[in-house]
């Protein structure tokens, strides 16, 4: 370690004693967009001049102030961190705004102890700001108590902190404003959750809802939710069993393309959807996905099979990865990645997950599974990080950039969702692929924005079907 390194390690501040009038510190900075949103987010700033690009290209006071106040905060730091340093308190400071700082400008702030007054132990710093071309930003003066005991102390170390700038659900929604909106059966929506979620997907324009369930329950509660429901078809039914039966008979004869669960057992659903006569079934597996909007992931994040089939053997598994990437073609990617999840990377007898990884990589190497680009088995963090594969010498078109996560098994897969949605603040949309029709699974636990996602998903795969991109 140099002397320099050894330096760094530490804070001292300088007591009010030893500043001398003419004592300066400067520090260069560089903006980025991060920069601006945590301005927004710690300040509560959302003034559009700082924070829309558009509206600040557009607007003369943004042109020529945007993010100047963002410059402003380094004087604190100057004055917090160098020059008094630690233990200084503010008292005031009068600044003058003049130019305009921008994404990828490089500042220049410089701090000059300018006046004393040392009755009261009072630095006055003349504060300057200027861009890389030399062009003044701002001009001032912040005045300040000096600290007047000495601090040596090792130094902090800054909190690490991650902008989330992707908008997954947003941009499926975005891909839905070009799509007709879909008729939609939905069973049993007959609390204020269940009823709410179809009627602003409605609002929306991603669905034509068939509310089906017993009406006098489903007019509660809309009465109960201050929700209108004039314009909107119900189909009477006197419980929810009998309603899935009749969700699914408006579907099979083409009334409906897309069906929706209301607040009814997903098994009494699915009961109806897979019934041998009368229900939905085709001859591929049914199987759901987790379409989630993991903030520390860089794109939509799909976990399958949580929610259908328990413990699915390897041609079950060939069903739900088909299901799963069918749902990307939809989307518009040709070959999504799709990562064979264990918990382990390597091929283990005694691990069957890792065989039947291995088995559908080959399977897909010879054609059986086509449209999709596999690799495992990886554990999860192989899988999401191509950091992590690297550091294991794991060669992988998947790593760092999966779109589909097979899990081996209902268990892992609910768990690992759920422990996304508690422990990383991400948003889980539901759909039940493999049918006719997609089918909506939302929990009166989704926000709604989850419960939007899940109808924009399913409107997005319902078109494709129509369009004959997939075959039911």
């Amino acid at each position: 370690m140099t002397r320099h390194e050894a330096l760094d390690d530490f804070v001292e501040n300088k007591v009010f004693d030893d500043i001398d009038v003419g004592d300066t510190a400067t520090l260069q900075k560089t903006l980025t967009a991060d920069d601006i949103a945590l301005f927004a987010a710690v300040s509560g700033d959302l003034n559009p001049t700082h924070t829309d690009p558009e509206y600040a290209a557009e607007s003369e006071i943004g042109r020529k102030v945007a993010h100047s106040m963002w410059a402003g905060t380094l004087v604190s730091n100057l004055l917090g961190n160098e020059l008094p340093g630690a233990g200084t308190v503010y008292r005031s400071q009068d600044m003058i705004f003049l130019g305009h700082v921008g994404v990828g400008d490089t500042v220049e702030v410089s701090v000059t102890a300018k006046e004393k007054l040392p009755g009261e132990n009072t630095v006055i710093f003349a504060c300057r700001c200027v861009n890389q071309a030399g062009q003044e930003i701002f001009d001032g003066t912040a005045t300040v108590y000096a600290p007047t005991e000495k601090i040596r102390r090792p130094r902090s170390e800054m909190p690490t902190v991650q902008v989330t700038r992707h908008d997954v659900y947003g941009e499926l929604l975005e891909q839905c404003e070009a799509l007709d909106a879909v008729v939609t059966a939905v069973a049993h929506p007959c609390d204020v959750s269940s009823l709410k979620g179809p009627i602003e997907a409605a609002e929306a324009g991603l669905i034509v809802p068939i509310l089906v369930g017993p009406e006098a329950k489903i007019r509660a509660a809309a009465d109960k939710a201050e929700l209108d429901l004039s314009g909107y078809r119900i189909d009477d039914a006197p419980h929810s069993h009998a309603a899935a039966a009749r969700a699914v008979e408006v579907v099979r004869g083409g009334e409906a393309e897309m069906l929706m669960k209301g607040s009814l057992h997903t098994d009494e659903l699915m009961s109806a959807v897979v019934a041998r006569e009368t229900g939905l079934r085709t001859g591929r597996r049914l199987s759901h996905c987790f379409v989630m909007d993991v903030p520390t992931y860089h794109k939509v994040l799909v976990i399958t099979d949580a929610a259908i089939n328990i413990y699915p053997k390897l041609l079950d598994k060939v069903d739900i990865i088909k299901n799963a990437a069918e749902l990307f073609h939809a989307f518009g990617i040709a070959e999504p990645k799709v990562a064979i999840l264990s918990a382990v990377e390597t091929v283990n007898p005694n691990i069957e997950s890792t065989l039947e990884a291995a088995a559908l990589c080959k399977m897909a190497d010879r054609g059986q599974i086509s449209g999709a680009i596999l690799d495992g088995p990886l554990a999860f963090d192989n899988a999401i990080s191509a950091e992590a594969a690297k550091t294991k010498h794991i060669d992988s078109p998947v790593s760092g950039d999966v779109d589909i996560l097979l899990v081996p098994d209902l268990e892992s897969g609910n768990m690992l969702a759920k422990q996304l949605s508690f422990l990383a603040n991400a948003e889980a949309a539901g759909i039940v692929l493999g049918a006719r029709v997609p089918i909506i699974l939302t929990s009166r636990a989704d926000s709604v924005r989850a419960r939007m996602a899940s109808c924009a998903v399913a409107a997005i795969y319902a078109h494709a079907i129509r369009a004959g991109e997939i075959t039911t």
